[in-house]
């Protein structure tokens, strides 16, 4: 095996690292490449002895913490982080509109989940039977931290 071999072997395994480290998490990417780098650097004692084994050893040792280095200061974990806020709120009921046993209509499909009307309060609501066809009248059967199940009447 030549030096080029080598080389390519563990520079295949840093961009694993890096691969695993910023897009596939898991840490099973992260393992090839290490088992990549220590092949290279066992290929580098064994073809060209200890000194270049050593060498090798300590060059991709550098090359691998210049590597996450590089990646931290370029400000990589800005370009692939998700800046979004969620400013939405869960579905809250008015218990005085909306309680078991009242009626109201579908105002659209539920399958099994969609929206109800109850006296002019829209909700989400999730069916307990199949299907509800629009306008069919609906009824609650319970509330459930903020869940509405109800039943076709």
């Amino acid at each position: 095996m030549g030096w080029f071999s080598i080389i390519f072997i563990i520079l295949v395994g840093i961009l694993l690292m890096i691969l695993d480290f910023l897009v596939i998490p898991g840490g099973v990417v992260a393992i090839i490449g290490v088992l990549g780098m220590v092949a290279g650097v066992t290929a580098a004692f064994i073809q060209y002895g200890t000194l270049a084994g050593f060498v090798t050893l300590l060059i991709t040792a550098l090359v691998t913490i210049g590597s996450f280095v590089l990646m931290m200061r370029t400000k990589t974990w800005r370009k692939l982080q998700l800046n979004t806020r969620i400013d939405s709120k869960m579905n809250e009921v008015d218990t005085q509109k909306v309680h078991v046993g009242k009626t109201g209509r579908a105002i659209s499909r539920l399958a099994p989940m969609g929206t109800g009307e109850f006296d002019g309060e829209v909700v989400e609501v999730s069916s307990i039977q199949d299907f509800v066809e629009v306008d069919s009248e609906i009824e609650v059967t319970r509330i459930e931290g903020g869940k509405v199940f109800v039943k076709q009447k």
